[in-house]
């Protein structure tokens, strides 16, 4: 069954953290089974507090989706996404 992961970044801190991190997250999904459906275009909010992006990832299973986002790439690109802005992440599985 499908997996998503779902992104919303709330708030910017640290624009240089979050270049850091958009220079280093793309190349963390090479190699893994991994769909890119949303990547921070348009939005219309209509329910709860506005946010600033949304990235939503497709995986074949929660497994899948793990591993990628436990990767040691992975680990290392989002230590600069944590210290530059405020984020929701999400695991959820497909019907």
């Amino acid at each position: 069954m499908a997996a998503y992961a779902i992104f919303i970044r709330e708030l910017t801190r640290d624009p240089a953290e979050m270049q850091a991190y958009a220079g280093k997250a793309g190349g963390t999904l090479g190699g893994h089974p991994v769909k890119v459906l949303a990547a921070y275009g348009a939005q219309e909010v209509l329910e709860g507090p506005q946010a600033e992006g949304v990235v939503i990832l497709e995986f074949p299973s929660m497994a899948a989706a793990k591993a990628w986002y436990d990767s040691p790439a992975y680990r290392e690109a989002r230590e600069h996404r944590f210290r530059g802005a405020d984020y929701r992440a999400i695991l959820v599985d497909g019907v």
